[in-house]
C-alpha cells in the first residue's frame, strides 16, 4: 500500500533538485536520516520500509518541512511489494534517478560457522542479499526510462575483513552486496547508471544499539576504531548522497569505506 503525502510541494534547489529517489530501511536509522537529507537536498523521496507506520511518519516529516514524499510499506522479500514500490515512484513523481538500498538485517543469532541456524542464515541472504536484487531489478527499467540514474547499496566494512565476533550469515550476505555492485556498475555502465556500495563500520543505530549495550562488547568493538567513536547515521546518508548525486558522476563500481579508520589499522592508538 501507497500514501501519497503533500505532492505539491516543490524544492528546486539543492545537489539532487529534479531527481526522484527510492529509499528502502527508510523508518529508521540510517534510511530515515537519509530520506530527510535527500528531499532537503531537492529530492521527490518514496520512503520504503516494512515498517509502515514508521514510514509514514517519515514521509510526513519531509511534507511538514516542505519537501516532497509518499510512503510505502515494502518488504524487500517480496517482489510485488518492490514492484509497488519503485511503481510509487513514477506514479506519484514521474520517473525514477536515484535509489538506496539500506534494508538490512543483523539477527542476534547470527553468529559462527557452527551455530547460526539454517533459517537464519536463509533469512539474512534474503533480505540484504535477494532483497537488494529484487530491488535493483525492479528500479533499473524506471532509470532507464528516466535517463539515467544512480543505485547506492549498503555493504559493510566486514564484506572487507574477517572477525572473532562472528556473524557469518551478515558478512557473507554483505560480500555478496559489494560483488553484485559490481557487476551492475559494469553491465549498466554504457546506459548510464552508476552503481556503488557504501561499507559502513559500526553505526549508532537502533540495529546496532542492542549489541552495544554490554559495556564489554561495546569496548571490544571501540578498542579497534582508531577515531574512538561509532558513525553516526548522517554520515552514511552523507556519503549516500554523493554516490546518488552528480557529483560523483565518474564513479561507479567503487566500494565506499566509510569507517573510523577500522579498515586501515593494524595496532590503534591506545
Amino acid at each position: 500500500m501507497t500514501e501519497t503525502i503533500g505532492t505539491e510541494a516543490t524544492t528546486d534547489h539543492g545537489r539532487l533538485a529534479g531527481k526522484v529517489a527510492v529509499i528502502t530501511g527508510a523508518g529508521s536509522g540510517i534510511g530515515k536520516v537519509a530520506a530527510e537529507l535527500f528531499a532537503a537536498e531537492g529530492a521527490a523521496v518514496v520512503c520504503a520500509d516494512v515498517a509502515a507506520s514508521a514510514v509514514e511518519v517519515v514521509a510526513a516529516t519531509i511534507t511538514a518541512a516542505g519537501g516532497r514524499a509518499v510512503a510505502a510499506a515494502t518488504d524487500v522479500t517480496d517482489e510485488a511489494q518492490v514492484a509497488a514500490m519503485v511503481a510509487a515512484a513514477v506514479d506519484n513523481f514521474g520517473g525514477l534517478h536515484a535509489i538506496f538500498n539500506s534494508a538490512g538485517i543483523f539477527p542476534a543469532d547470527d553468529g559462527g560457522l557452527l551455530d547460526t541456524p539454517l533459517a537464519t542464515w536463509d533469512t539474512v541472504m534474503a533480505v540484504n542479499l535477494k532483497g537488494l536484487w529484487l530491488c535493483c531489478r525492479a528500479a533499473v527499467p524506471a532509470m532507464l526510462d528516466s535517463g539515467g540514474g544512480s543505485v547506492v547499496n549498503v555493504a559493510s566494512f566486514v564484506a572487507l575483513m574477517g572477525a572473532a565476533t562472528a556473524q557469518v550469515a551478515y558478512t557473507a550476505s554483505k560480500g555478496g552486496v559489494l560483488a553484485f555492485t559490481r557487476e551492475l556498475a559494469v553491465e549498466y555502465g554504457r546506459q548510464g547508471i552508476r552503481a556503488n556500495s557504501i561499507c559502513p563500520g559500526p553505526i549508532d543505530t537502533p540495529l546496532l544499539a542492542e549489541l552495544m549495550s554490554d559495556p564489554a562488547r561495546r569496548q571490544r568493538r571501540l578498542v579497534h576504531i582508531p577515531m574512538g567513536r561509532l558513525g553516526r547515521p548522517e554520515e552514511i546518508a552523507r556519503a549516500a548522497l554523493f554516490l546518488a548525486s552528480d557529483e560523483s558522476s565518474f564513479v561507479t563500481g567503487s566500494s565506499l569505506v566509510v569507517d573510523g579508520g577500522i579498515t586501515a589499522a593494524y595496532v590503534t592508538p591506545e
